[in-house]
């Protein structure tokens, strides 16, 4: 889904058309008064078209040819805050009809017992209910969402998270569970559907993609109590001003009242039209950068606490290491050659498929020039890892090879009549003591050495703790390991804390406590065990290939299962309030300009003295008006690509982060309409529309 979104071009010709037909749907009042800036534009637009056709037909206050102007764009003024919101919502719903696609009415087979031997009934997915059985073998697609209860095999998950490697789904542990419209390739699962029609994971990610159907956050609920406040206050000062003007002209004899096709225009250009017209494309398209990144939130609430997160909680595994330790040297013991505990380090792990034994095969291969060697045909006898004797092997000619942990080899040669030199307990202590891991190999009841297994730590993780140090997060790494090897982990990756033999009490407390402290706090998580934790989280991110209890925990669903992209949910937090705060900035800004350019051409026929304020020197007092309007208008349509894209994030502290604001939105916001106003000002006069005084 979402790597087809993430190349499609901000301004899609398909999305584009169909927000210019919002724009004019949007008109409609009961929509637009949600927005009150906007709506009282709509309303200014249709009193100044009432004004242009009184003048067309009769005696207008005005000239007609200047009501039209200005009642012209304030049209547009509307209908281009409308499309900024159309524009971001469009993108939504794009995306919307793509997930709709991945879902269809496929037929299930239902099993009647809940066994896979027992009988089955061919039903529509429709028709399916929460707890009902299901059986998927290769090629069928999954119907509904659930829990796998039985079986292992590879699925499809590409109509949903975009990605073409398959992932393997089983029942128990963290990846049991599925995802309805998602495809079983290989093997077969059984299902316990988790979710009713209409219900269902999908639809779900189907309504909150969708940018009409978005809840504004509290930030953005108060900005609009502040901007309808703001327009509030205005509207009452230029209502009152039409009969100060009247007697201002009547007690003095002599000048002209101010209009209100003026009066309108000049409303419009003070309340804060800017920031009013893009507010809702902002929150929407934050939402939508969320969806481009993969990541599903179920709220907007969620995506704007991302940007205010200080605590960052991360797991260990798969997040700060690559999630599997790594042979990274090989220790002999006293009077053991290293080629020859090389070797049968190799030889004992040849049919050891977990990720451990294949990098002991390829650290051989790779470092000593040991070729991995075909057993099969040699009447070689394998010895499987368990549980319960930790460790594992190969009999061959005679030669009893093992390697696992260091009691366990240690308890094998002792049974066999041999020992364990103290030499090689030193070095298995100062690998612990390092963070690794120490595995022993032994031949027969003779120990051979050490292989040192590493956590390996992602390659740029530090630096990113280091940018995240910057904008005052702090980091903490949570891991099951022993505090020894956490702390060594903790120190390599550059993280601020940790949390050693996390539990689920454990992590609930930490959250509670940094939380009772007055932070917020955001953590990912997959496994039912993390689903308290994520239930009080500010932000808590849920892998999509974990259970539905950790799913259901959290406020947002990471399509790609990467517990990673924390770091990445909390830049794009950061980058949607940055992007409010300094198009609000950059709008009272401009503010300032136009009151410059309009009010001493609005009151200037009543108080010609306020000439000397056309610091602009604009041409006439209708084409400083209208400059002043159409630049208002104009000004929005500039602004839709940073909107949507939004305002690129650095990781600096927030005293130089304001500073930058002020720098460049809050000085540009009073540069940038001085300009404007004056270069379309020129323009009117050389079109010869500057026309004579409002």
């Amino acid at each position: 889904m979402s790597r087809t979104t993430q190349s499609r071009p901000l301004f899609d010709p398909p999305i584009v058309r169909r927000a210019i037909v919002d724009s004019f749907l949007k008109l409609d009042p009961r929509r637009e008064i949600r927005n009150p800036v906007m709506f009282t534009v709509l309303v200014g637009s249709v009193l100044t078209a009432v004004l242009f056709f009184q003048a067309v037909l009769g005696e207008g206050e005005e000239s007609s040819w200047f009501i039209f102007g200005i009642s012209i764009w304030l049209w547009f003024t509307v209908l281009f805050a409308n499309f900024a919101e159309a524009m971001a919502e469009g993108r939504g719903k794009a995306q919307a009809e793509a997930l709709r696609r991945a879902r269809q009415d496929v037929t299930a087979k239902k099993l009647l017992q809940g066994r896979r031997d027992g009988p089955q009934m061919a039903v529509s997915a429709t028709s399916l209910r929460k707890g009902d059985v299901i059986l998927c073998e290769a090629g069928d697609p999954i119907p509904a969402d659930g829990e796998v209860i039985e079986g292992i095999a590879s699925v499809d998950e590409s109509a949903i998270t975009g990605e073409s490697a398959p992932v393997i789904r089983e029942s128990g542990g963290d990846r049991s569970s599925v995802t309805g419209g998602t495809r079983v390739l290989s093997d077969w699962l059984v299902v316990r559907v988790g979710a009713n029609p209409g219900e269902a994971f999908l639809d779900r990610m189907i309504s909150l993609v969708e940018g009409a159907k978005r809840q504004k956050t509290p930030n953005e609920i108060a900005l609009d109590i502040l901007l309808a406040a703001l327009t509030i206050i205005f509207l009452l000062a230029c209502v009152t001003l039409l009969p100060f003007s009247l007697y201002s002209v009547a007690s003095a004899g002599q000048g002209t009242p101010v209009t209100v096709t003026v009066l309108v225009a000049l409303l419009v250009c003070l309340i804060p039209t800017t920031i009013g017209g893009l507010l809702s494309a902002i929150g929407i398209a934050g939402m939508d950068r969320m969806i481009q990144a993969n990541v599903i939130a179920m709220s907007g609430r969620a995506v704007e606490a991302a940007g205010d997160v200080d605590v960052l909680l991360l797991d260990k595994t798969g997040t700060i290491t690559l999630g599997n330790r790594q042979a990274v040297e090989f220790t002999p013991a006293e009077g053991v050659a290293l080629p020859s505990l090389v070797d049968a380090a190799q030889l004992a792990s040849l049919a050891d498929e977990t990720p451990e034994g294949r990098s002991i095969v390829v650290l051989a291969k790779e470092k000593y020039g040991l070729r991995g060697r075909e057993l099969h045909d040699n009447q070689a006898s394998f010895i499987p890892f368990t549980a319960q004797t930790r460790l594992s092997g190969v009999d061959l000619d005679g030669r009893h090879l093992r390697k696992g942990a260091a009691d366990a080899i240690e308890a094998y040669v002792t049974e066999r009549g041999g020992a364990m030199p103290d030499a090689l307990r030193h070095r298995v202590d100062a690998i612990s003591k390092q963070g690794g891991t120490p595995l022993v190999v032994s031949e027969n009841n003779r120990p051979l050495g050490v292989i040192y297994l590493k956590d390996i730590v992602k390659g740029g993780i530090k630096e990113r703790f280091a940018e995240l140090r910057k904008m005052g997060i702090k980091t903490v790494m949570i891991t099951g390991d022993n505090p020894l090897t956490a702390a060594a982990i903790a120190a390599e990756a550059g993280v601020d804390d940790f949390l050693a033999q996390a539990t689920p009490e454990a992590k609930l407390k930490l959250i509670r406590d940094y939380q009772a402290g007055g932070r917020l706090v955001a953590m990912t998580g997959d496994g039912t065990n993390d689903s308290p934790a994520l239930a009080q989280a500010d932000v808590a991110v849920a892998m999509n290939s974990g259970t539905q209890a950790a799913k259901e925990a959290g406020n947002m669903v990471d399509l790609d299962s990467n517990p990673t992209k924390l770091l990445e949910i909390v830049h794009i937090g950061k980058q949607l309030l940055m992007t409010r705060g300094s198009l609000t900035t950059f709008s009272i800004a401009n503010d300032v300009a136009k009151y410059f350019a309009i009010i001493p051409a609005a009151f200037a026929g009543t108080y010609p003295v306020l000439d000397k304020l056309n610091v602009m020197r604009l041409a006439t007092p209708a084409s400083a008006i209208l400059s002043a309007v159409i630049f208002n208008a104009l000004i929005i349509v500039l602004l839709i690509p940073l909107a949507l894209r939004g305002v690129k994030h650095r990781p600096v502290d927030a005293s130089r982060l304001l500073r930058d604001n002020l720098l460049i939105y809050g000085v540009g916001g009073l540069i940038v309409p001085f300009v404007g106003i004056k270069l379309i000002d020129v323009l009117l006069v050389l079109a010869h529309l500057a026309g004579k005084g409002a």
